[in-house]
């Protein structure tokens, strides 16, 4: 995101959300992506960006097809209550994999609409709480996951912790800087770690980075580096566990609503406008919706990308990787 708007995003006003609940949402039929006039705002424990200020974010409920890709994988996924998370837990359970996933203890009641989501498509639930900065949790996460289903054959890692600084580096705490490495960097070693024992040929590691990897801005320093990270660690891991036949991608969201968190409307940007584009400077005029990344995690997790490892799928509605 441009450092003008993210200013902006800053030094709005929070309005509280006024979406519909959960259970009336769900009922939309509109299709994935079909809302381009939609507001954004900083989110925790996430990789995306919140939008709630039209509609709530579309996960794939009433429009992700599953076509069997995947029946009979056993999948971990962090960061599953709720986003990209949620999402990609659907869409596997819709091809036909056992899906656990882990989430903070006091997202409880979204992790119960992620565990229905998934047994509605025939599929198992494990529902792990706890906190990915705790190495002995995500060493548990993956003991649980096979201790359930018999097997691992794709770990995702996708849980985040994002946070803007309002003043740059000058708000920038040792706090904030230990839990975005935490969260972000240190969990998916310890997960790798962990899950590499129960990881035969075919296997997956599916890990999610951020387009501010490429292009980071001084809000999110943190952060940006966090994901540069994320992405370095895809390569070496690619380069290391190729040998075994564990392949190992990224996928690299742009803006993406995910929740339905209080938001805040950006300003317009002369700058974008010259230029014809939408005051989030996406080509495609909108941000995301959290199934329209499905597809990509789906494919990653599966044979249809057999040779592809050590790459980035960006997912960015335009916005360039570089």
């Amino acid at each position: 995101m441009d450092e003008d708007i993210a200013m902006a995003l800053v030094n709005q006003v929070i309005r509280p959300s006024e979406d519909p609940p959960e259970d009336d949402a769900q009922e939309s039929e509109a299709p994935v992506g079909a809302n381009p006039a939609a507001a954004s705002g900083p989110q925790l424990q996430d990789p995306g960006w919140a939008e709630a200020a039209i509609a709530r974010p579309d996960y794939g409920e009433r429009n992700y097809v599953g076509h069997h890709r995947m029946m009979g994988m056993r999948t971990l996924i962090t960061g599953g209550e709720r986003g990209i998370g949620r999402a990609v837990a659907l869409a596997y359970a819709r091809e036909g994999a056992d899906v656990a996933f882990t989430y903070l203890p006091e997202d409880e009641q979204e992790a119960e609409q992620t565990v229905k989501l998934i047994e509605d498509a025939g599929s198992r639930a494990l529902a792990l709480p706890g906190d990915l900065q705790d190495e002995e949790f995500c060493q548990e996460a993956v003991a649980q996951t096979v201790a359930e289903f018999g097997a691992l054959n794709v770990l995702v890692n996708n849980a985040g912790y994002q946070l803007f600084t309002s003043h740059g580096l000058e708000d920038l705490g040792n706090e904030q800087f230990d839990r975005t490495f935490k969260t972000n960097v240190y969990a998916l070693f310890w997960l790798c770690k962990a899950a590499l024992p129960h990881l035969q040929p075919g296997a997956a590691i599916i890990n999610t980075s951020s387009y501010q990897a490429y292009q980071p801005g001084r809000w999110l320093i943190d952060f940006a580096a966090s994901k540069a990270a994320v992405n370095s660690m895809t390569f070496s891991l690619a380069e290391a566990l190729g040998p075994r036949g564990i392949r190992v991608n990224a996928v690299a969201p742009g803006d993406i609503g995910t929740t339905a968190q209080p938001s805040v409307r950006p300003a317009q940007n002369p700058a974008h406008e010259e230029r014809g584009e939408s005051p989030l400077g996406i080509p495609l005029g909108r941000a995301g919706q959290p199934a329209e990344l499905a597809a990509a995690y789906v494919l990653l997790a599966t044979e249809d990308s057999s040779y592809i490892s050590g790459s980035v799928i960006g997912v960015t509605g335009g916005k360039h990787l570089a």
